[in-house]
């Protein structure tokens, strides 16, 4: 019998291939990167089919690896660099120009103008996110704008637009599925958080035409099949799709009101589970579905990110160079007590949720004669720490009650100082998991409930396991004396 997942985790400078077992365990993981492109400053963007080659290389080594028979699995998931945004061609599957990446600032103008104009109020309210060139929606217009023989296309009706989750199941489903789930769609800023659907106001606004878009659907269930995949036999279900970072979200077990996880990255993304209404940030915050399951009501959540976090580390390492290696932060910050009075806020590209300050700059303050590397590098790791804190403490007061343990996630949540010195400046306890490849687990529960492998989250509780516990040593008072101290450099770096 079918007892295994594939999951694909297409990531901005890779993809990663997996498979799990009907028991949660990872057996074998593959990734592939692939050339990045940079033709201006601010501008990102990857070609299409080094997307698709890079993800049809990890099936194949998956494969290879004879694990298990291509008969044996049940379903495949799909998790995605969130945002990115491209065009293709109906017939031939070949995109029509090169992806626009999340991380791309080419559409800054434009809604720097629809902010001016007064529009942001209106999208905050129907997509719950900011305007902001991070979204997909004004990387549409531009593609729609720019893009060579684009008008004869789309009078021919072979113009089709997506996020990567789209493109994905369209060259897996051989072009007979075009679909994005609501984890996905809810990026675009085009679709309404409480229909579920495409906006026509949004639509308009952005000057997207909805005929060119996916078919908004769940991110559990059979979504496609597989048609023409070598290695693959025709007909395995496509059954789980999720945003990379609501798949972690849900791949950390965070499946009621309060449950969060923070993935500790080059930035930091949090993402706060809020139940199956859409709450409105007063806090900074953005909203967005987390994920839904069948027909059942879908799942929304607050999210926030800082933008600098183990980069911060890396600054350390490559600007500085008071480190050789990332890992040695740990080292070099035990060997002092505490931060010693010093202060680094890496507003290095700006500062994120809640302040959203991409004039804030970088700060290293309360520097004395006895400051060394030891104590720049503890107050690194302290910032990366209050700055979650703000930003989760933000959350609970949106949600309006206290959240529970937080579940912790990605390449530096392996470093246990800087997990305890999150649970003391936070006041909660956190949980890091023995499955760290939480995209990827997303992914695959979705997939799995999507088939029956699991028959509902409850079942998926069961085999989520956690690795460590960091509970909060550090007492109230010298709670506040730290935050207070961070408050103060951080209000140097928001009025520079």
């Amino acid at each position: 019998m079918a007892s295994y997942v594939l999951a694909i985790d297409q990531g901005t400078t890779g993809s990663t291939v997996a498979l799990m077992d009907d028991q949660g365990r990872l057996c074998a993981s593959v990734n592939n990167e692939f050339p990045q492109h940079y033709p201006q400053p601010g501008w990102v963007e990857h070609e299409a089919a080094d997307i698709w080659k890079s993800v049809k290389k990890g099936i194949a080594s998956i494969l290879r690896k004879g694990l298990c028979k291509p008969t044996d699995i049940a379903a495949i998931g799909i998790t995605n660099q969130r945002e990115t945004t491209l065009l293709w061609d109906r017939r031939s599957g070949e995109a029509l120009n090169k992806a626009i990446v999340w991380q791309c600032r080419r559409t800054t103008e434009f809604c720097e103008k629809l902010k001016s104009d007064g529009h942001e109020k209106m999208v905050k309210r129907k997509s719950g996110l900011v305007l902001d060139p991070y979204f997909s929606a004004s990387k549409f217009r531009w593609l729609l704008r720019n893009t060579k023989g684009i008008k004869t296309a789309l009078n021919a009706g072979r113009v089709a637009g997506g996020t990567v989750d789209s493109y994905l199941i369209w060259q897996l489903s051989g072009g007979q599925r075009h679909v994005s789930d609501v984890s996905n769609a809810s990026r675009t800023s085009l679709m309404n958080l409480a229909t579920l659907d495409w906006d026509n106001e949004l639509l308009e606004l952005f000057d997207v035409p909805r005929d060119i878009l996916p078919e908004i659907v769940p991110s559990s269930g059979v979504l496609a099949t597989t048609q023409g995949i070598k290695g693959l036999p025709d007909g395995i279900p496509i059954a789980g799709v999720a945003g990379d970072q609501q798949a972690a979200l849900f791949g950390q077990a965070c499946f009621t009101p309060g449950d969060a996880k923070c993935t500790f990255g080059t930035g930091s993304f949090i993402l706060m589970n809020t139940g199956t209404e859409p709450l409105d940030s007063h806090s900074g915050l953005l909203t967005t579905v987390a994920w839904q399951l069948g027909s059942k009501k879908p799942v929304y959540a607050l999210e926030g990110g800082a933008f600098v976090c183990g980069a911060a580390v890396q600054w350390l390492r490559d600007e500085l160079q008071i480190i050789r290696r990332s890992a040695e932060v740990e080292t070099l910050a035990r060997q002092v007590d505490d931060h010693g009075g010093v202060e680094f806020v890496p507003a290095l590209t700006g500062l994120g949720a809640p302040h959203w300050a991409p004039e804030a700059r970088g700060v290293i303050c309360g520097l004395t004669r006895g400051s060394g590397r030891a104590h720049i590098a503890r107050a690194t790791l302290d910032a990366m720490a209050l700055q979650n804190a703000d930003i989760l403490l933000a959350m609970e007061r949106d949600l309006g009650k206290r959240m529970k343990p937080l579940r912790v996630d990605g390449g530096a949540s392996a470093n246990d100082l800087l997990m305890q010195i999150q649970a003391d400046v936070l006041g909660r306890k956190l949980i890091r998991p023995q499955v760290v490849e939480t995209t990827v687990a997303g992914a695959c529960y979705l997939a799995g409930l999507g088939v029956g492998l699991w028959q509902k989250p409850a079942d998926i509780r069961k085999i989520w396991q956690s690795d460590a516990e960091f509970r909060v040593k550090m007492k109230p008072q010298q709670r506040r004396q730290r935050v207070s101290s961070w408050q103060r450099a951080l209000d140097r770096a928001l009025i520079l």
